[in-house]
């Protein structure tokens, strides 16, 4: 059964995302409090965080508000996971080795394809290695 904290959230979220049945929230009491690990599906990640972080931010805060009336302290985390439900590496940035292979990897797929769908592969890869900085730095926070 799940506990009024982890019930808040999953509403909260629920009501955000387009899958909520992917919804799914872990409780885990340590020394810092209470940890509330919060996985949705890859394709919801985005609505979830917002707009520089502002959704996760709202979250957090009434999570904090929920705190002082449960006489404990939260903690967020929001896990990126992929298709098959991994978890993504967090790291803000990647070694030397995997920026050499996934920019051969595009180069090779884009090699018949026009120069603007090469730009625009650069572009999403860009996007996704800022998402997954902006989700690190966001873990970061100690709210």
């Amino acid at each position: 059964m799940a506990t009024i904290d982890q019930q808040f959230v999953e509403y909260i979220v629920k009501t955000l995302v387009n899958n909520p049945d992917k919804v799914e929230v872990e409780r885990k009491i340590d020394e810092k409090g209470v940890l509330l690990t919060l996985t949705v599906d890859p394709d919801d990640v985005g609505r979830v965080i917002g707009k520089r972080g502002v959704t996760a931010q709202a979250i957090r805060v009434l999570l904090r508000a929920l705190g002082t009336k449960q006489d404990a302290r939260y903690n967020l985390k929001i896990v990126n996971t992929d298709e098959d439900g991994e978890l993504i590496s967090r790291r803000s940035e990647p070694r030397e080795e995997e920026t050499v292979e996934a920019t051969e990897e595009v180069l090779d797929e884009n090699t018949e394809e026009d120069t603007d769908d090469t730009e625009e592969a650069e572009e999403a890869s860009e996007l996704a290695e800022k998402t997954r900085a902006e989700l690190a730095d966001l873990d970061d926070l100690d709210i």
